[in-house]
């Protein structure tokens, strides 16, 4: 199943839904009145209400995809949003070790030892279709072509065995970077902040985790059509079982946070020397999750 946040060509709010064929399939019509999920929904949460809705949230989804909700809205009259317009919180691993040594020269000890990540920005979040902006500050723009696990379940003290049920599915999730200021800044001991606070890509949609096997899946970078990265996740220093039991030891994770793998080997243009330039079209796709489109804009005017 494919949970979708969506908007009809005509409307300013967002929905949500389950593609079904060419189409998606409303669910906040389907929500029953009063219930918790509708005050959640109608308070805003949306996706981020679904999830927090736990087994009745994605129960209410497979029934509405079998049949006896309203037909299917066609795609055609649908934008995609990011699957998260805002997630509850968003954390970005390094767990493919290809990666970690092609871009630090090097392997630290401490990587074996323990996941480690930085925080993203949830207000700068993007979906498919959307023009990510060139920050003024950078020469050097570049994509990572990563997975996000989606949490679904409140996880606190969970061991890695407990930890699969609190996954609700996975999404694309592109760690846009600025490079020359995400180095100058990490040659500080601390970071990144302005080197990838500024875009954050997720989409086009949450596949749940019963539909995918994320440890095969394909993966692909395409830049204006060209093949630049290919791989998958299979050789995860840490799956994200274990990385959800490793965060929830003194803090919980809640429904709409969302768990960055880090970037597959050789799946940024930082690993192959190869940089992005205003108007390129960057295409990553994840087989069983579907394809993140995103246009780079232009460089602002500067004077």
């Amino acid at each position: 199943m494919q949970l979708v946040t969506y908007r009809h060509a005509d409307a300013a709010q967002d929905r949500i839904g389950v593609l079904d064929g060419d189409g998606v399939i409303d669910l906040t019509a389907a929500v029953e009145p009063a219930s918790d999920l509708e005050r959640e929904i109608r308070a805003g949460r949306g996706m981020c209400g679904l999830l927090a809705a736990g087994d009745a949230g994605l129960a209410l989804a497979r029934a509405a995809q079998s049949g006896g909700a309203a037909p299917p809205v066609p795609m055609a009259e649908v934008t995609l949003r990011a699957p998260l317009p805002r997630p509850n919180s968003m954390r970005d691993f390094m767990l493919v070790e290809e990666h970690v040594r092609n871009s630090l020269g090097h392997v630290p000890d401490e990587w074996y030892e323990i996941p480690v990540y930085w925080k993203g920005n949830c207000d700068t979040v993007f979906g498919p279709e959307d023009i990510v902006p060139w920050p003024s500050y950078t020469d050097k723009l570049d994509y990572e072509l990563e997975v996000g696990a989606i949490i679904g379940r409140r996880a606190y003290r969970v061991d890695a065995e407990q930890a699969a049920g609190c996954i609700a599915g996975y999404t694309i999730f592109n760690d846009w970077s600025a490079r020359d200021i995400q180095f100058r800044e990490m040659k500080v001991g601390l970071g990144p902040g302005l080197g990838k606070d500024f875009a954050t890509s997720l989409g086009p949609c949450i596949t749940t985790a019963d539909a995918i096997d994320i440890n095969t899946a394909a993966m692909s970078a395409r830049v204006n059509g060209e093949t630049w990265s290919e791989g998958t996740l299979g050789s995860m220093r840490f799956s994200f079982c274990e990385v959800i039991a490793h965060l929830s030891q003194e803090q919980p994770l809640q429904p709409g946070d969302v768990l960055g793998s880090g970037t597959v080997g050789r799946g940024c243009g930082l690993e192959i020397d190869r940089w992005l330039q205003p108007g390129d079209l960057v295409e990553l796709e994840v087989e069983g999750i579907g394809i993140l489109r995103n246009r780079v804009g232009q460089r602002p005017a500067t004077g």
